[in-house]
């Protein structure tokens, strides 16, 4: 195993720091409302711990609410009929190596000129991806992201709302707390959907909406890797479990060992409560390559980076995530910045990029 490079110890600070930050910030914002987007409103798409989410407004105590509760007959049709939609995408975008890209929005990433649109125009603009467009599936959280997804995009599927408490289930149209039960729940079902992905004999690479794509990421991928994940941290080995994993940009193989280890993290959740998907994997990934045997690759932030920890040279970048970043105005506002960049850049010609790092404007609201 290569040893772990010399900045090491600037790293792990620059890790407390950013959490130190981020706990502020989440703070003030779920206790005051600062800087809240109006047209934000409702939940995040399966955010790694970068957004806050505003408290719902709370019901007048003199009403009652009533809540329909779906029959077993009912409730069975709905996810029969969930299955047979996903089966049929699946289908219609998977590969000739059975694998498919795949997305998650609400309604409000799904908007017109928000998280989406930015997220299929870095395809357009990329270095010959735009290909992989045909293979994109994109996860809607509720009806409003459903219908907007449709108007751009053929291969959209609404997700099944996780089950709640008493057999109703959580509303993915409604507001979430950042860490509350419902948020919980609705982080966790993008891993019961992944697995469902991976039984049905399909490989998967699942990407935030807020990671825009300028290279073919897979060139970075080695195919022994039974798993891939982005990196927060990166510390030179990309086998080593040292490394800080980030789920929004995660590739996985369908086999018997990777749905085991969907399994074992899915079960894992409750040796860890209160904990979304990512805290528990960064639990467990000693145990899933020891005991396992997983394959883990952790892809360098060189090529594979995110607002945490960057190069900033457009020559090595293959994605950007607008991680450690709180608010949707302030993604949009730093990724449509890069995005401006990067046309620039590829105007560019041979002989200017062989001279050296291009780099793009810094600092934004969140890129640094």
């Amino acid at each position: 195993m290569m040893g772990i490079q010399p900045n090491l110890l600037n790293q792990l600070v620059s890790l407390l720091l950013g959490a130190s930050v981020a706990g502020v910030l989440i703070f003030f914002l779920s206790s005051e409302g600062i800087g809240a987007q109006p047209s934000a409103a409702g939940i995040s798409s399966w955010a790694n711990g970068t957004m806050a989410f505003p408290d719902a407004p709370a019901q007048d105590a003199n009403q009652t609410s009533k809540v329909e509760v779906a029959s077993p007959q009912e409730a069975n049709h709905t996810a029969q009929a969930a299955e047979q939609e996903l089966e049929r995408l699946l289908r219609a975008v998977a590969d000739e190596d059975r694998t498919v890209i795949m997305t998650s929005v609400n309604e409000a990433w799904a908007a017109q000129g928000s998280l989406l649109d930015l997220f299929l125009e870095s395809f357009r603009n990329g270095e010959k991806i735009s290909h992989f467009v045909d293979h994109l599936l994109i996860v809607a959280l509720d009806a409003g992201a459903l219908e907007r997804c449709r108007a751009v995009h053929p291969h959209c599927y609404l997700l099944p709302p996780p089950a709640g408490d008493a057999g109703n289930s959580s509303d993915l149209s409604e507001e979430k707390v950042f860490m509350s039960k419902d948020y919980i729940d609705l982080v966790w079902s993008k891993v019961r959907l992944q697995q469902r992905i991976l039984e049905l004999g399909y490989n998967f690479l699942f990407t935030d909406v807020d990671i825009m794509w300028f290279r073919n990421p897979f060139e970075r991928m080695s195919v022994a890797a039974h798993m891939v994940t982005s990196s927060d941290f990166y510390f030179g080995d990309p086998y080593s479990p040292i490394n800080a994993p980030n789920t929004g940009f995660l590739y996985v193989k369908s086999s018997r060992r990777t749905v085991g280890v969907f399994e074992a993290w899915r079960e894992a959740r409750l040796s860890f409560p209160g904990k979304h998907e990512q805290q528990v994997l960064n639990e467990i990934k000693f145990d899933l390559v020891a005991k396992r045997g997983l394959r883990l690759q952790f892809l360098d932030t060189v090529h594979n980076a995110g607002f945490c920890n960057n190069t900033r040279d457009f020559n090595t970048l293959y994605t950007m995530h607008a991680n450690c970043c709180v608010g949707l105005g302030a993604k949009l506002h730093d990724l449509g910045n890069l995005m401006k960049e990067w046309r620039a850049y590829r105007g560019l010609d041979d002989e200017q990029r062989r001279r050296g790092p291009v780099r793009w404007k810094v600092p934004g609201i969140c890129i640094h």
